[in-house]
């Protein structure tokens, strides 16, 4: 999205406004695995946001913070400047509509809406009212992901030819609650595709086409639980892969350079720091215990490829100097846009069964 102006500036006549002395108030709508384990803590963490209020119907799960059972409630408060949603998929879009149109920012977490028209009207909506739109694209900030940057800049790697993404899981009994269910934004791709498109379009940009395989291998499942993409870029082939099935999970990264490779296994620690309840930025905090290897191509030799510790602060963080400075947010919503823009065309591939054409 383009540049927007600084709430300061539209607090007259939309009922409140940034104040410039004191912290960014944040209304958290939703508390249930996202907005409690993810937002909660690391809006919590950042000293320029005051999280004012949280949405949520069981006021019990959210003890020591301010509850409200409805969003409008938490709209009408003039001292919320930022609405971040960690609520079902499909209330993506008429929740971040809502908000907009009350004068608030919004964060959105991840699927950005369900479909790119949807995802293209909220951003007309924020550019017209001049307000901050962004999506929780969290995974920029994964340890690994950092490593994995900073030896492709440095060429380390050579050129890539061959680029292999994982999120795999081990869930082989089916679970009743939304994101497994047979409705709309429910299924894996919706829940792990928009972390695997992310971090291939930063890293590759835009594909020239893309085919991909969707399906249900669970006994008893009601939605998506494998995906299987290949991103097709000219010299490059990105593969994507999510799944509920796999008792070996333990592969992340598979990177194919024309001078070394770069594997990488097990997942950013992160989410399972903030599950235990540990300290955000806490001792260790992000730290990869077990680095990416790089193998040398000419030799076969293998060397540890440490990289910096991961840190999903740096996305609320850049919020709260998005807010005070009118600087672009940490992910733009033209961002979310370009990973939903994949994201559908994979949805097109696996019911037509053929490469849908990005370009």
């Amino acid at each position: 999205m383009g540049q927007f102006r600084r709430h300061d500036e539209e607090a007259e006549g939309r009922g409140g406004g940034l104040n410039p002395s004191g912290p960014v108030g944040v209304a958290l709508v939703g508390h249930g695995y996202a907005g409690r384990t993810f937002h909660a803590p690391l809006i919590g963490a950042c000293a320029a946001l005051d999280l004012r209020t949280v949405v949520t119907r069981r006021p019990g799960d959210a003890p020591g913070l301010n509850t409200v059972a409805t969003l409008d409630e938490a709209l009408a408060d003039p001292a919320v400047d930022l609405v971040v949603l960690a609520t079902p998929n499909a209330l993506h879009a008429p929740q971040a509509r809502a908000a907009l149109e009350a004068g608030k920012a919004v964060v959105v977490d991840k699927p950005f809406t369900l479909t790119t028209a949807e995802a293209r009207a909220l951003i007309a909506l924020a550019e017209a009212r001049g307000l901050l739109l962004s999506v929780f694209h969290n995974r920029r900030w994964d340890a690994d992901f950092l490593a994995l940057q900073a030896d492709i800049a440095a060429g380390r790697l050579g050129r890539i030819v061959s680029f292999e993404s994982r999120f795999d899981r081990y869930r082989p009994e089916v679970r009743d609650r939304w994101r497994e269910r047979d409705e709309p934004g429910g299924g894996l791709w919706y829940d792990l595709g928009p972390h695997l498109i992310d971090q291939a379009l930063v890293l590759f940009g835009r594909p020239l086409g893309v085919s991909c395989d969707l399906a249900v291998l669970r006994p008893g499942g009601q939605a998506v639980d494998y995906a299987h993409a290949v991103l097709r870029y000219d010299g490059l082939r990105v593969i994507l892969h999510a799944d509920m099935v796999s008792p070996a999970h333990d592969v992340r990264f598979v990177v194919q350079g024309e001078r070394a490779a770069w594997l990488k296994s097990g997942l950013d620690v992160q989410e399972d720091q903030l599950k235990a309840g540990l300290p955000v930025g806490g001792p260790g905090w992000g730290v990869d215990p077990r680095p990416a290897v790089r193998v040398d191509g000419a030799g076969g030799d293998r060397m540890p490829a440490p990289g910096p510790p991961g840190d999903y602060r740096a996305y609320y963080d850049g919020v709260a100097r998005a807010l005070r400075a009118g600087s672009p947010p940490p992910v733009t919503a033209a961002e979310g846009l370009a990973v939903m823009e994949v994201l559908e065309a994979c949805l097109e591939s696996a019911r037509l069964r053929v490469e849908v054409r990005l370009a």
